[in-house]
């Protein structure tokens, strides 16, 4: 018998690859830009698109569910399911021609992410991440290695919120990152950035306060890979809303990084806004 989780992921996935279609299909055609906020942030007529093929998928099979998307909000009714999505994740590399966006769908169980779906659009590849079951990119198992273990060597990953702008935390992390790594990769675009780590191609990803319906797929990919999924306070991410500042990275060094935050907010008490 098939269950729950097992027709979610065939849908989640279904889903995803349609939207990432549609966004391929658009990509360096002509659209609708309009501004979103007042942070530089954009949205087009693909999002909006590519979001209601998903949300109008999601609702044939799963009509009682809850569907938090970017651009529509949430939707009407109460369950202990809520599927989360971003339909055009990297909106702004999209609008300048930029072959770096995604799609991500994950769907929570009180709360907690227990399935996520990303999908890079330009190169349609599909990334799944199942609760205590592992991630894969297509049918291969994704496993977190050691690159390296020299910080000079290191490539890492750097996901803000739109309204972090140049908070002090925010740029002394950054600055240290710069002068204690080989590259801090900035691609405005995180389903991608955590595709990279799970693939092993970064060695950590820091994230400083951002609540994007992109986040939990990612650090669900990233632990079902076997990162260490932590907190900036050292605290392991549960999976709980209101973990907006995460480290993810191979285990190994963990205590490394989590010495840096330490250092950052040793200085600047206000960091990570705790």
């Amino acid at each position: 018998m098939t269950t729950l989780l097992e027709t979610a992921k065939a849908v989640a996935v279904k889903a995803a690859i349609e939207a990432g279609r549609i966004a391929k299909n658009a990509f360096q055609q002509d659209f609708h830009v309009y501004e979103k906020g007042d942070h530089g942030d954009v949205v087009t007529e693909v999002d909006i698109r590519a979001e209601r093929a998903i949300v109008n998928t999601i609702r044939r099979h799963f009509p009682d569910h809850v569907i938090h998307s970017e651009e529509m909000g949430t939707s009407d009714g109460q369950s202990e399911w809520i599927w989360q999505i971003d339909p055009l994740d990297g909106t702004n590399n999209f609008v300048i021609g930029l072959p770096l966006y995604g799609v991500s769908i994950t769907l929570c169980r009180h709360e907690r992410p227990v399935l996520g779906v990303i999908v890079d659009s330009h190169q349609e590849r599909v990334y799944i991440a199942e609760r205590d079951r592992g991630a894969v990119c297509g049918s291969q198992p994704l496993r977190v290695r050691k690159r390296v273990d020299d910080p000079k060597q290191m490539t890492v990953g750097w996901i803000q919120g739109y309204h972090v702008g140049q908070e002090a935390g925010a740029v002394r992390l950054r600055q240290m990152l710069e002068n204690r790594v080989k590259r801090t990769l900035r691609l405005w675009a995180p389903t991608l950035v955590w595709a990279m780590l799970a693939r092993s191609d970064l060695d950590a990803v820091f994230v400083y306060d951002s609540e994007g319906e992109d986040l939990n797929a990612g650090l669900l990919l990233s632990r079902e890979a076997g990162a260490a999924v932590v907190e900036f306070s050292g605290r392991e991410w549960d999976g709980m809303p209101g973990q907006r500042c995460v480290l993810a990275c191979h285990p190994e060094h963990a205590d490394l990084f989590l010495s840096w935050l330490k250092e950052v907010e040793e200085e600047n008490t206000d960091a990570f806004g705790r």
